[in-house]
């Protein structure tokens, strides 16, 4: 039997940072992954992350993956693949299913870091070709190259349903509809407003009646329900499609802890059934750590620091550190992680219904209940301005952990201060020099450039636009709203796309002044 002095269970985001914070302080470590590739979720995630530079803001997940690896590898990280950890027991041994074959190792040590898996929901067909997990259509289309459909309806508002709604439309499906038995949006609401403005439409309070299809789904009933989810009579409404994604929710994958012994507890607010610990990751098992959703759903940002945390924790358990250094390593990533779970979304906020933001201002009901942010309401927000020239305009309205286009601008015109999760605000008399950077590198692309009089009568609008193919410059086409209609003409003036932006070209259109701060998206006639 071989043993290591510390085993890792799950190669995602958390296990590799767990893996490369032992083996920097001199742990023999090994990380056992049931997939072909490790990563885990990172390389399905071609979107920009949220939070700050130190959280590896405004990169994406697929290069935060690669960065994991290198540095993995660079601290001498053992990484098994195709190796499906199926017991935990006693004396801290695993018994692993490498091929055909069953191998048992022996670990000082075991950090427990196999995620969440994906919930499901049940209607009639729901056992259809067609009836799909997000994640299973987000690995057929970033990391295999396969469309998962021609047409889509998404169950689900979180963060992941949205995000994936998105990715589905960038590699070319028609999403016809976002749907939810929730009576408002459950993810951020730059996600839903960049999802609205393409023109898909929300369905919130509604949910899936049947799938409808012989041999595969070839279409979808919804119907409003009532505040006891039962369906509301004469309120169904049909969908042609041909695929069903579903992004209901996730559930720790902790049965390796239960087998083990550990103490458990179901946790809604943590997802589930999850193990007891503290804040580094100890469970009531010594020697037995957890990282990552694992131990309770939040952002893969969130899974990272946990995981070098618990990678920490077991060095100084094993006596590589002292307690005093752990103690000193901890204060940096708990300032980290307390940072992620502050705002709107912060884990206790969880179920509750926020009214105001930290400043004090009205959130959208618009934006909860249908995916975008009126007119009216827009003005209220600090990150809108009207000035002469060229002026960043910044749709940012909730109070997420997010600060990239403060450190982006080279000019200092944009300040979040302080608090990560404030609200970004104009800094008066700074002067825009359109250089597009705050645009590229909202990960919510919620900023935009505006010139709002170019003095015959028309305005200049700069958004994001992160689709294929690209229009050329002169493109004629129609400027749409918020709520994805269009609202007036619209003209291609240039399209950037340098390397510096990081894959998020920057589309500035012509468009009549009189809609200067109404047009925030582009359709090509």
């Amino acid at each position: 039997m071989k043993r290591y002095d510390l085993i890792i269970v799950g190669a995602g985001p958390s296990g590799l940072c767990a893996a490369i914070e032992a083996a920097k302080r001199g742990l023999n470590t090994v990380v056992f992954d049931e997939n072909e590739k490790p990563g885990g979720q990172l390389f399905k995630q071609i979107h920009k992350f949220f939070g700050s530079k130190e959280h590896r803001a405004k990169v994406r997940g697929f290069v935060i993956g690669r960065q994991l690896l290198d540095e993995a590898d660079r601290a001498g990280v053992k990484v098994v693949l195709n190796a499906t950890v199926i017991g935990l027991y006693q004396d801290k041994e695993i018994v692993v299913k490498i091929g055909d074959g069953i191998e048992h190792y022996k670990g000082d040590a075991i950090i427990i870091a196999t995620g969440a898996a994906e919930n499901m929901v049940t209607f009639p067909g729901w056992t259809l070709p067609g009836v799909i997990g997000a994640g299973a259509a987000q690995t057929m289309m970033n990391l295999h190259g396969v469309l998962p459909g021609k047409k889509v309806l998404m169950l689900g508002s979180g963060n992941v349903g949205l995000v994936v709604s998105f990715q589905l439309m960038q590699c070319g499906c028609e999403v016809t509809a976002l749907v939810d038995a929730a009576p408002r949006v459950g993810g951020y609401g730059v996600h839903a407003a960049k999802i609205a403005r393409t023109g898909v439409p929300f369905y919130l309070s509604h949910t899936i009646v049947r799938a409808e299809g012989e041999e595969c789904v070839t279409g979808v009933v919804i119907a409003e329900i009532d505040s006891h989810f039962q369906f509301i009579p004469g309120t169904e409404k049909h969908f042609d499609v041909d695929t069903i994604c579903l992004a209901v929710g996730l559930s720790p994958m902790s049965q390796l802890l239960k087998m083990a012994g550990c103490k458990m507890e179901d946790n809604p607010k943590r997802g589930g059934q999850v193990p007891v610990c503290d804040e580094y990751g100890r469970t009531s098992l010594p020697g037995v750590f957890v990282a990552g959703d694992v131990s309770g759903i939040e952002e893969a940002s969130s899974a990272m620091i946990e995981g070098k945390m618990a990678g920490i924790a077991a060095a100084e358990y094993l006596g590589y550190i002292e307690e005093e250094e752990l103690k000193k390593e901890l204060v940096s990533l708990e300032d980290a992680l307390n940072g992620l779970r502050q705002g709107m979304f912060a884990p206790e906020n969880r179920g509750k219904r926020i009214e105001t933001t930290e400043e004090g201002i009205a959130v959208s009901e618009n934006l909860l209940e249908h995916g975008f942010i009126t007119e009216e309401e827009i003005e209220r927000f600090p990150g809108i301005t009207h000035k002469a020239g060229i002026h960043p305009v910044m749709e940012c309205t909730q109070n997420i952990p997010c600060n990239p286009c403060q450190d982006a601008c080279p000019k200092g015109c944009i300040s979040i201060g302080d608090k990560i999760t404030s609200l970004p605000v104009v800094v008066d008399g700074s002067q825009c020099i359109n250089c597009g950077m705050c645009v590229a590198s909202c990960s919510g692309q919620a900023i935009f450039l505006v010139e709002e009089d170019c003095g015959d009568g028309t305005a200049l609008v700069t958004l994001p636009y992160e689709f294929l193919p690209l229009p050329e410059d002169g493109t004629k086409g129609k400027g749409l709203g918020r709520n994805g209609e269009p609202v007036c003409d619209a003209q291609v003036v240039s399209v950037k796309n340098n390397l510096a932006y990081d894959k998020t070209p920057l589309l500035t259109i012509k468009v009549p002044k009189e809609y200067a701060m109404k047009a925030r998206f582009f359709k090509a006639l």
